[in-house]
């Protein structure tokens, strides 16, 4: 065999000095891949409002869109993945006096590095929408809703720094309350509300008996209508309270079920992409060492011109 004048195989020399990794190769797979992808995504999101309806009963449904949305993704990731992979593999340089296993190592670890620059290029173009859509379900999920008496606090102009107007009015209360403005009685109903709903639900025997006196004062009605009167209001506001914390409770699940379920579908999509990244280099490695160099002798001709 041949041997070069140092006493090594000329592929030892090839193996000490060059690397088995194509970088312009990989970056060029990995900026087609990126640019498709980010273009498939773009048309997605266009499919997709576009099947939207603000209206009731029209267009698709939540769940239709959600499987639209999955397919979509696969599709983008085999479709993007696949070509930059195929660049990846056929513009690496060729290998020779190279084993057939380590070739076909090679061309798939060409894709696959094709497709981690392309994601990581994709991911911080649309890392905005990505995060958002986690954040938010984790941030959903996280969260109870406790305070759903606080609504009723904010619905009446209740802020943190009145806290403590329950116990203020609690010192001017009297057995005959005073004649005062509608605005003054709304508001000391809503602190005695929120303070009751926001304990531990119950309305307590003096503040039943106050709200009851201001009632008939207002309404002409006897103490024990009054006191009737209050406390199937405060049933229906407990009821509605009620509602809708457990309202906000569904809606935090459902917000991180869907969270969860997108992640786990985004990963999956990913790796189909890793995937056919990986295979569509092999093959287009594999067209690339098929290419058969011509080699042909040129022929030059050259003719006298007349001479003036």
């Amino acid at each position: 065999m041949n041997r070069s004048s140092d006493g090594f195989y000329p592929a030892a020399e090839e193996a000490s000095t060059l690397s088995g990794v194509s970088w312009g190769a990989i970056f060029a797979g990995a900026a087609a891949a990126a640019a498709l992808s980010l273009i498939l995504v773009l048309l997605g999101f266009g499919l997709g409002f576009s099947a939207v309806s603000p209206w009731a009963n029209e267009g698709v449904s939540a769940k239709g869109l959600g499987i639209s949305t999955i397919v979509w993704l696969a599709a983008t990731q085999i479709v993007a993945s696949g070509l930059g992979g195929y660049i990846a593999g056929r513009l690496r340089v060729k290998w020779a006096n190279m084993h057939g296993d380590e070739v076909y190592f090679r061309d798939t670890a060409h894709g696959f590095l094709a497709w981690c620059v392309a994601t990581l290029v994709t991911a911080t173009l649309v890392v905005g929408s990505v995060s958002s859509i986690v954040s938010g379900g984790v941030q959903a999920g996280a969260s109870v809703v406790g305070g759903a008496a606080s609504t009723v606090a904010q619905a009446a102009g209740t802020t943190d720094s009145d806290q403590y107007g329950y116990f203020v009015d609690s010192l001017f209360r009297d057995d005959r309350p005073a004649a005062i403005s509608d605005d003054a009685v709304h508001g000391t109903v809503t602190r005695i509300f929120v303070r009751s709903l926001s304990n531990n639900g119950q309305l307590a025997a003096e503040d039943r008996t106050y709200l009851a006196q201001l009632v008939a004062q207002r309404t002409n009605l006897t103490q024990a209508d009054a006191e009737r009167r209050v406390d199937e209001v405060y049933a229906r506001t407990q009821k509605a309270v009620a509602d809708a914390k457990l309202a906000a409770q569904q809606a935090a699940d459902t917000a991180a079920k869907i969270a969860a379920w997108t992640s786990l579908w985004m990963f999956v999509a990913l790796l189909i992409g890793a995937f056919f990244a990986s295979l569509a280099a092999t093959f287009g490695g594999r067209r690339r060492d098929a290419v058969v160099y011509l080699e042909s002798d040129a022929y030059v001709t050259t003719t006298s011109l007349p001479v003036r």
